[in-house]
């Protein structure tokens, strides 16, 4: 494995499969692999890791992809006493990583986060397990997802090497500028997530509702949205709006959808560019706490 930048080896637009069962995940990814996408996102706590891994080993084959052509990541699912789980230690989070490989079909994968801070006695032990992994060769790049600044503070301190990333839920509505100062100033690169969580139809599905509630999903959809009137006026939808700005803001993004139509859409955003007097008004939007993950929690204490 060849030694790259993060930012050099990271696809802009990844395909994220939070919330597809693993008997649909792997027509999904492949799919979207069969669209051009190059980044695909799981997790340990999605439980699709096995779905994921048929379509990389079918698109390896039926596209002529090479392992260094996807881009793939997947997170620790580190536990959670608030939820009856008890955290993972050193030694279980290397088993984490073993399980995860041989469900993905893979010998490394080129990211790998520690999917939130829940572990608050094991959190050090957690990451000094994902970097002894990375000097394993098991992993090319090791991050964090859902980390605030007292938590990174707190990798720091420890003298262990500074996360490659951290995944966050980013969007107009949730924009953290403190925290992506911090990320910036320590080299740490900001991967969006929930991209789409101010459209009408985000997680509207039975079963897929966020985890949080929060009066925003409210306020998203109506027929005088600022993202529906602005879309109108680049002649693309609002997905492809709210998208558009996270690239240009810099963030990798992690579009989901099973629906091949809209992984087009959402993949086809080179077409136009946000003018700065919009992206202006977006960024005047900023509300705060988002609704995927609120720092607020207990759970995401320091």
């Amino acid at each position: 494995m060849s030694e790259f930048n993060l930012p050099n080896a990271l696809p802009q637009i990844g395909f994220g499969t939070y919330l597809i069962p693993n008997d649909k995940a792997a027509i999904a990814v492949s799919t979207a692999l069969e669209l051009g996408y190059r980044h695909v996102d799981t997790a340990e706590g999605y439980r699709n890791e096995g779905g994921v891994g048929s379509a990389i080993s079918a698109a390896k084959k039926s596209l002529g992809l090479s392992r260094s052509d996807i881009f793939v990541t997947t997170k620790l699912w580190p536990g959670n006493p608030e939820w009856g789980m008890e955290t993972k230690d050193y030694n279980e989070t290397v088993i984490s990583l073993d399980n995860s490989l041989k469900k993905l079909g893979l010998d490394y994968v080129d990211l790998y986060l520690i999917h939130a801070p829940f572990a608050l006695t094991d959190r050090i032990e957690q990451w000094r397990a994902c970097c002894d992994q990375k000097k394993a060769g098991k992993v090319r790049f090791v991050g964090v997802s859902n980390y605030s600044e007292p938590h990174i503070a707190e990798i720091v301190s420890s003298g262990l090497p500074i996360p490659d990333a951290n995944q966050i839920e980013l969007h107009p509505w949730c924009q953290k500028p403190d925290l992506n100062n911090f990320l910036k100033k320590n080299n740490i690169d900001a991967i969006a997530y929930s991209s789409l969580m101010p459209l009408a139809n985000w997680r509207d599905k039975p079963g897929q509702d966020s985890a949080k509630s929060n009066k925003l999903r409210k306020d998203g959809a109506a027929s005088n949205s600022p993202f529906k009137t602005m879309a109108t006026r680049y002649a693309v939808t609002e997905a492809q709006l709210l998208l558009r700005w996270g690239l240009q803001k810099g963030y990798p993004i992690l579009p989901k959808t099973v629906s091949p139509e809209r992984m087009k859409e959402n993949f086809d955003l080179k077409g136009f560019i946000i003018d700065q007097q919009d992206m202006n008004s977006l960024d005047a939007m900023d509300r705060g706490n988002g609704v995927a993950w609120r720092s607020g929690d207990p759970c995401n204490s320091a």
